[in-house]
């Protein structure tokens, strides 16, 4: 059983606030010290990122309009680069969230299979998360890592030269809360040819 996202992120879900924690105001300077003076907006992509780490995943309206009056940029400033880069989710996701490329490169080596079996094994649709919000499921353009695929994208973490079995073992290890060992899977080095 799966719901999905975009009912999910409804206005109830929506805080009322966003703040930085303590310690990540403390990071939110260190990034703001890194960028000139003059360009604010170069700091937008990190502070989204560290407002989807604060926030389970994803980032809220509010986080935007955080980031906006922080940088003293217009919010469609914010909102445009939160919108085009698929790593920033603007609704709730799964504790795992899993993003899997379908860009040429890895549908020419199976990308359709891989996302199938994330389905049928999670019993999840494209742009839902499970009951339990253990894992969230969507489908993304070029992860950059063409020359390994196909790849899938969970957290932080690339899974690549993947195949049914391993990703299989890898959700299953997720669900079972086991560690995966991340790269590639028929453990290729630095993307040598496979022998």
């Amino acid at each position: 059983m799966s719901v999905n996202f975009k009912k999910i992120a409804g206005e109830e879900l929506q805080p009322k606030e966003f703040n930085f924690s303590k310690d990540n105001l403390k990071i939110v300077t260190q990034i703001m010290k890194k960028y000139p003076k003059n360009y604010p907006e170069s700091s937008i992509m990190p502070l989204l990122d560290l407002a989807q780490k604060q926030n389970n995943g994803w980032i809220p309206k509010k986080a935007i309009e955080f980031i906006s009056d922080l940088l003293r940029i217009s919010e469609i400033k914010v909102l445009e680069i939160a919108t085009f880069y698929s790593m920033y989710n603007l609704c709730p996701v799964g504790k795992h969230h899993v993003e899997v490329c379908t860009t040429t490169p890895c549908m020419l080596r199976g990308s359709e299979k891989i996302l199938e079996k994330c389905k049928s094994y999670l019993n999840l649709n494209v742009g839902s998360v499970t009951d339990d919000c253990k894992f969230s499921l969507i489908e993304v353009e070029c992860l950059g890592a063409c020359v390994n695929a196909p790849v899938v994208k969970i957290g932080d973490n690339y899974y690549e030269d993947l195949d049914d079995n391993s990703i299989e073992k890898i959700l299953n290890n997720l669900r079972n809360d086991k560690k995966n060992i991340h790269g590639s899977q028929i453990l290729r080095k630095g993307s040598e040819p496979v022998k």
